[in-house]
């Protein structure tokens, strides 16, 4: 495991495609994807749902989710640096648990973000349609299109878009934390708000108790997913390796400035309860700021279209790396010449565009029941990781092999984060807000690993009646 293994042997099934992805993202692009990636729209958006939940007890809410995955992120840079591979952890469980774990890991994954592209499009069409007219729909359309246009030209088109589409978000983030600072300290006259007080008024700390808390948490846990991006992406670039090392590295410290301390900012300058625009409008119009719902609307579009091409990326590579692994129809590993997976790319758009007009023409009830087939696969996702990180760690360890990146105080952390996700999962199944996604993503979680047992358990048994 501590050798990159040779890509002959990767996939050393018949039907493998000679040519490769290409390798043009450049350590800037991957450097500023691992920075920013974590900053999903789900953090500006989602945000004051869970402070309204938890009150500023929700500081809790994001340091338990964070913690777990920084912790998800260590194991998975173990066993990506080792072998960085396009098709990341759906490969790595498939090494550790067999293939019909490879299988149902990859399809999961994919499902999920290609049910991100209709909900990503749809609230970008929302924002340019209030910005600029036009019915949301041509938007929608339009945003699509284009973004799919530039991942087909090249990655290296993915990357610098990603990357100033992140650097947007850094400097949005540090400059908010940054006026949220000198409004603490009293040095905006104009401001409204000053102090840490909004930490224990009105209600104190934790208003509505520990549970509120855990219940945070839950709304809190899918805002970071995309932080395993990186470890996809920078098998494109021309050094893995380090890539992957920088973006586990510093996990720690991007979740505790950007999630951490800008949600500080925010809970000790509002009174958890007012923040009906959303915590980060609502805090800016507080403190002062001019244009305050123009500036968060177009930092807001910006994160949706980060997330919209991460999205698109991340399911063709994802369905790609399936293919190659004769676990997707073998035209998905089809390839331009600069070594883009354009049937991958196309797919996956094609599906998720489906989903974006079913978004405008079904019910909103069926669309709605669509999307929570996806709502715990975050989860299951980390589960994967956290059990193939457990098997495959064993293997390097007792073979006396070392990775650049090593999971700390293994096995016993690896098992305590087994016993979290599962305990989250449970937590999810007995919360009202929650039982409906956790239900429905067990089915379809039941339906895809069902296939991959099916399938798999057929492909031995035709290699075995074929050596016979």
């Amino acid at each position: 495991m501590a050798n990159r293994i040779p890509e002959a042997e990767k996939f050393p099934r018949d039907g493998a495609p000679e040519s490769a992805l290409g390798t043009s993202l450049k350590p800037r692009h991957i450097t500023m994807i691992s920075i920013a990636g974590v900053i999903g729209a789900g953090l500006f958006v989602g945000s004051a749902n869970a402070i309204k939940e938890a009150g500023p007890a929700v500081l809790i809410s994001y340091f338990l989710a964070g913690t777990l995955v920084v912790l998800v992120m260590r194991m998975l840079g173990e066993m990506a640096t080792a072998n960085p591979d396009t098709g990341s952890f759906s490969v790595y469980s498939e090494r550790a648990l067999g293939g019909w774990a490879g299988f149902s890991t990859g399809w999961l994954y994919w499902w999920f973000w290609v049910l991100v592209i209709p909900v990503e499009a749809t609230a970008a069409a929302s924002i340019l349609s209030d910005l600029v007219g036009w019915p949301q729909w041509v938007w929608a359309l339009t945003v699509t299109l284009l973004l799919t246009a530039t991942n087909l030209i090249s990655v290296g088109n993915y990357g610098e878009f990603e990357f100033w589409f992140a650097l947007i978000k850094v400097v949005a983030i540090v400059a908010f934390i940054g006026i949220g600072a000198a409004a603490i300290f009293g040095l905006i006259p104009d401001s409204q708000v000053s102090g840490i007080h909004s930490l224990w008024e009105p209600d104190g700390f934790m208003p509505n108790g520990f549970g509120a808390v855990i219940a945070g948490m839950l709304v809190t846990m899918f805002s970071f997913m995309g932080t395993e991006i990186v470890t996809i992406a920078a098998a494109e670039s021309p050094d893995p390796t380090t890539g992957i090392s920088k973006a586990v590295n510093s996990v720690i410290w991007r979740i505790s400035l950007f999630y951490i301390g800008s949600i500080f900012v925010i809970v000790a300058l509002m009174p958890y309860d007012s923040l009906d625009n959303g915590s980060y409008q609502t805090t800016l119009e507080a403190i002062g700021i001019p244009g305050s719902k123009i500036v968060m609307d177009l930092v807001i579009l910006t994160a949706v279209a980060s997330c919209l091409n991460s999205s698109l990326y991340t399911a063709s590579r994802m369905l790609f790396s399936l293919g190659q692994r004769r676990d997707a129809p073998a035209l998905v590993g089809k390839l331009t010449g600069n070594g883009v997976p354009w049937v991958a790319v196309l797919a996956s758009m094609v599906v998720g565009f489906l989903a974006v007009i079913g978004n405008y023409l079904l019910p909103e009830k069926i669309f709605g029941y669509l999307l929570a087939t996806s709502g715990a696969i975050a989860l299951f996702v980390y589960l994967a990781i956290a059990v193939s990180q457990f098997v495959l760690g064993r293997t390097m360890r007792a073979a006396k092999e070392r990775a650049p990146v090593k999971m700390w105080l293994f096995p016993y952390l690896t098992v305590a984060v087994i016993v979290a996700i599962v305990a989250v999962l449970i937590l999810m199944a007995f919360d009202p807000d929650q039982q409906s996604a956790t239900f429905l993503s067990l089915i379809s979680a039941a339906f895809i690993v069902g296939a991959g047992v099916f399938v798999h358990r057929r492909r031995s048994h035709e290699t075995e009646t074929s050596r016979t």
